[in-house]
């Protein structure tokens, strides 16, 4: 388990935001983020995606089980609408 007491200081992380977005586009703007800071060596990342119905929430989570460059992640416990994510650098 990290220690979820770095995440107060997010602000300075890369991040995607999601807003707006509908869960097939998100998909492939999740993908994409994750790979390009996998290429960069990013070890923490972060994607809002909001609170609203949960739907692009759900959608974060599947894909980011899926993707064999993430090692792990949570909701951010100061901000229910991002989540924190742990690439294998």
């Amino acid at each position: 388990m990290r220690n979820t007491l770095d995440d107060v200081f997010i602000n300075n992380l890369p991040s995607l935001d999601l807003h707006g977005e509908i869960r097939s586009s998100a998909r492939m703007l999740i993908e994409s983020f994750i790979y390009d800071n996998y290429v960069l060596k990013n070890k923490k990342v972060l994607i809002i995606h909001g609170i609203g119905t949960g739907a692009l929430k759900d959608e974060v989570k599947n894909v980011l089980k899926r993707n064999e460059k993430v090692e792990s992640f949570h909701i951010n416990p100061y901000n229910q609408g991002c989540t924190v994510v742990y690439l294998k650098v």
